[in-house]
């Protein structure tokens, strides 16, 4: 099917558009990557100088084995945690000025968790949250929505069938009145559109994909990766109206976010398990397309249909791409780490390297731009900042004594950092 194009302008309104869609208020983190789901912060003033006992206002253990960022809304953080059967999952309420746990709720109890890859955890989707309510999900074993005043579960869904294969890792988003989330398993693949207010299902749309090239020898369970996913989606608003990016195995899609409707799909055959979110700038969207055969790609914004990827497909990379960790755009330059630790920046409109380094451990956590610095946090602990140039101007060297999994939040003057043990705050 042909694609239809934007027009310039249209692209640049488009990626104009993405960079505003939301506040970027100053106190709040409200979902994974920060207020526009992109790991921009406007913070004005940050440290690059801190440890494990530099600048730390207050450290709090965090019980559990989880991978979900910590988000933020007014004076009070919120994340999840589940033990490491996966039989007991818990939501925690954090005060953020004293860093004392307000509330540590189990919400579900799971009789026959599924199965976890000793790599990912039973609470890796990060919650998204608004004045008033916030919504926290474990994937299949269930989804909830709660008080943030009182702790009140106001509604849970515990009905939606998905093997997650390895652990469930899409983190949930609003639009408007919806609550939308990922449901990428082994068995099924498909998207969902929830009332916020009720967790009514108001759209479910199965991922159009054909698996059929798996299914050669009739197990479709045997190759269950090659059908799984870990991406959360994306809201920008295109040719006047919003769409959803969303990122599945073996394609990337486009939806209308009110009905859940395919506008369009690419397909990336070799690719499964994308796992990182989504950017958009200079009129293109930048995906990664997970741990197959990992590449960075830009993509013309637009089109309908299944899209022609020599028309939409305006460069590709494959050295050095990130499996888990997501991507940055700043100006006209793209920023990224591995997950082995190789930092790279390209340039943006075409693909071409700017400069390639390595930096201390390995990375899962998304890096954020913050302050006018690029922040990246390793398994190891390590947390090293540079400056976004087109030299490596790195500016400061941390380290914590336990690693990180999970992706930074940022409120005011202050770093909130989830470690695989304890949270901290740094100023």
């Amino acid at each position: 099917m042909h694609s239809r194009f934007f027009s310039r302008s249209a692209r640049l309104l488009a990626a104009l558009t993405c960079a505003t869609l939301f506040a970027r208020a100053a106190d709040n983190w409200p979902q994974f990557r920060g207020p526009t789901g992109d790991g921009h912060s406007d913070a004005k003033k940050l440290p690059v100088s801190f440890g494990e006992t530099e600048r730390v206002k207050w450290k709090t253990e965090i019980h559990g084995k989880a991978w979900s960022s910590p988000v933020i809304w007014k004076n009070q953080i919120w994340l999840t945690t589940a033990n490491l059967e996966g039989t007991e999952l818990s939501v925690v309420c954090v005060d953020k000025e004293t860093g004392k746990i307000l509330r540590d709720d189990i919400l579900f109890r799971i009789a026959e968790p599924q199965f976890c890859h000793a790599f990912n955890s039973y609470a890796s989707p990060t919650p998204v949250i608004e004045d008033g309510r916030v919504y926290v999900t474990f994937g299949s074993p269930g989804t909830a929505c709660l008080d943030t005043k009182t702790g009140k579960v106001l509604w849970q869904r515990t009905d939606f069938v998905c093997n997650h294969f390895r652990a469930a890792g899409s983190s949930p988003i609003l639009h408007g009145n919806l609550l939308l989330m990922h449901f990428d398993g082994s068995d099924f693949q498909y998207v969902v559109g929830l009332d916020k207010k009720t967790g009514r299902t108001v759209w479910k749309t199965d991922r159009s994909i054909d698996f059929k090239d798996l299914d050669a020898e009739g197990k479709p369970q045997a190759q269950g990766d090659l059908r799984k996913g870990f991406s959360t989606p994306q809201i920008i608003k295109q040719d006047g109206k919003f769409v959803m990016l969303s990122s599945g195995a073996k394609a990337h899609y486009v939806y209308d976010p009110l009905t859940g409707k395919e506008i369009s799909r690419l397909e990336e055959r070799a690719q499964h398990s994308a796992s990182s979110r989504p950017v958009v700038a200079h009129g293109m969207v930048f995906l990664q397309t997970g741990f197959s055969k990992g590449q960075l790609l830009a993509v013309k914004l637009g089109g309908q249909g299944l899209l022609d990827e020599t028309q939409v497909v305006v460069w590709r990379e494959k050295k050095n791409i990130p499996n888990k960790p997501s991507i940055l755009a700043v100006g006209d330059l793209l920023f990224l780490v591995d997950d082995t630790g190789v930092a790279s920046c390209l340039e943006a409109k075409t693909g071409a390297e700017v400069w390639r380094e390595r930096i201390p451990g390995g990375y899962s956590a998304s890096p954020i731009f913050a302050a006018g610095h690029i922040y990246f946090f390793s398994e190891a602990g390590h947390v090293t900042v540079i400056d976004p140039n087109r030299t490596f101007t790195k500016i400061g060297e941390n380290k914590f004594d336990v690693g990180f999994m999970a992706s930074p939040a940022v409120s005011g003057n202050a770093l909130f950092l989830r470690t695989r043990t304890h949270l901290y705050r740094v100023e």
